[in-house]
């Protein structure tokens, strides 16, 4: 099998429309990536953990950064506005950094797992290995904060073929590494159930940011604009959107205020369920799964 045998082709307008709480035009996740770049990382053979070689203090530094001041400013900042969120995080930042688990835990937030650390990556695991990494994160996570992860995003976006049927056989609610729709989507698994949940290559900090090299105030527009068009569509079809985001590019002193703007301009908005990853996906299997996209086979185990 050589094409993604995971979920049917559905255009958009062939759906019956989402209906969401509250009669909501749009749900809105807001999700922090915290993450951990070892200093120098085990080789992988099919992708080097750092561009050039290691170490890489750049983007040690830039991550080092968000865990010891940038992270800081975003608990303010969604504290003050009432945010809900879903962090996405390397699992390793909770036993290197205990108290930004604790910090996280007394606000309540949802958890979707990044892996173990940014620089060791799915490529080349076998089964067992890869079911020992989603074993070991669920673990840690727990320990660390009382919570099992709601979602699973790859480490650095990493997959293998296997990675949605051990989610499932796991019991993860959602899948993020597809940014293939704008709604929910099922994924056929072996055993078990999975969705897919509208992560963002296009309003996430890490591409805008960082290889785009957008200015802060851009990216605050970029949300703006993006939630303007999934808004509108909402009025008929209600959407699902992610505002992806990095602790150490937005929460620079630069930066923080366009990032408020965006959210402020959001939350201003009637119609609007701003909701944790986790709720979304909870929602979804109480109301919709099974019953308005097309079914893949059963994925062979």
């Amino acid at each position: 099998m050589t094409d993604l045998d995971r979920y049917p082709y559905s255009a958009i307008i062939d759906r019956p429309p989402l209906t969401l709480p509250g009669n909501a035009r749009i749900a809105v996740f807001i999700v922090p990536n915290v993450e951990y770049l070892e200093w120098l990382p085990p080789a992988n053979p099919l992708r080097s953990p750092y561009p050039g070689a290691a170490p890489n203090l750049p983007a040690f530094q830039a991550r080092d950064y968000g865990n010891r001041v940038a992270l800081w400013r975003l608990f303010e900042l969604f504290d003050d506005l009432g945010i809900k969120t879903t962090a996405s995080v390397n699992a390793a930042v909770f036993e290197h950094f205990p108290l930004i688990a604790e910090e996280m835990a007394k606000r309540d937030w949802d958890y979707q797992s990044h892996g173990l650390y940014n620089t060791r990556f799915a490529y080349g695991m076998d089964e067992d290995m890869e079911r020992e990494m989603i074993g070991a994160v669920i673990d840690i996570v727990r320990k660390a904060t009382g919570k099992t992860i709601s979602g699973w995003l790859g480490p650095a976006l990493t997959t293998t073929v296997r990675t949605p049927d051990l989610l499932a056989e796991a019991g993860v609610k959602y899948w993020a590494d597809m940014f293939h729709d704008d709604e929910p989507t099922e994924v056929s698994v072996s055993s078990g159930r999975l969705i897919s949940l509208p992560y963002s290559f296009e309003v996430n900090s890490g591409v805008a940011l960082g290889g785009q090299a957008q200015t802060g105030e851009a990216f605050g527009r970029f949300i703006m604009d993006q939630f303007d068009v999934l808004y509108a569509e909402g009025a008929t079809a209600p959407k699902v959107m992610a505002v992806c985001l990095h602790p150490f590019a937005v929460a620079a002193p630069s930066r923080l205020k366009y990032l408020r703007q965006a959210l402020e301009y959001i939350l201003g908005h009637s119609g609007v369920w701003q909701a944790t990853a986790g709720d979304i996906a909870e929602w979804y299997y109480a109301n919709h799964f099974g019953k308005r996209l097309p079914l893949a086979a059963p994925a062979a185990a």
